[in-house]
C-alpha cells in the first residue's frame, strides 16, 4: 500500500520537518520513560538539576542508614 504524503500548506518553518514524527502509545502498551518527579519551586531553586537531586537523596540515604545501624546509648 502506497502511502500518501499530505499537502503541507501550512505556515511551519521549514526546519520544522515533521515528517519522522512519531506519536507515542497510550496505555498498557506504551514503553516507561522512567519517573517523573515534580520538585515545587523553592526545591527547585536550590536543585538545579537531576545530578544534584540524586546527590543530595543518596547523602541523605547513608546517613540514615548509618544512623539506624550505629549502636544505641543506654
Amino acid at each position: 500500500m502506497k502511502k500518501v504524503e499530505p499537502e503541507l500548506n501550512d505556515e511551519l518553518r521549514p526546519e520544522y520537518d515533521l515528517h519522522n514524527l512519531r506519536v507515542r502509545k497510550l496505555g498498557p502498551g506504551r514503553k516507561s520513560f522512567g519517573h517523573t518527579v515534580r520538585l515545587e519551586p523553592d526545591v527547585a531553586q536550590i536543585f538545579p538539576n537531576a545530578e544534584s537531586v540524586n546527590e543530595a537523596l543518596r547523602f541523605l540515604i547513608r546517613i540514615t542508614k548509618d544512623k539506624d545501624s550505629s549502636p544505641q546509648n543506654p
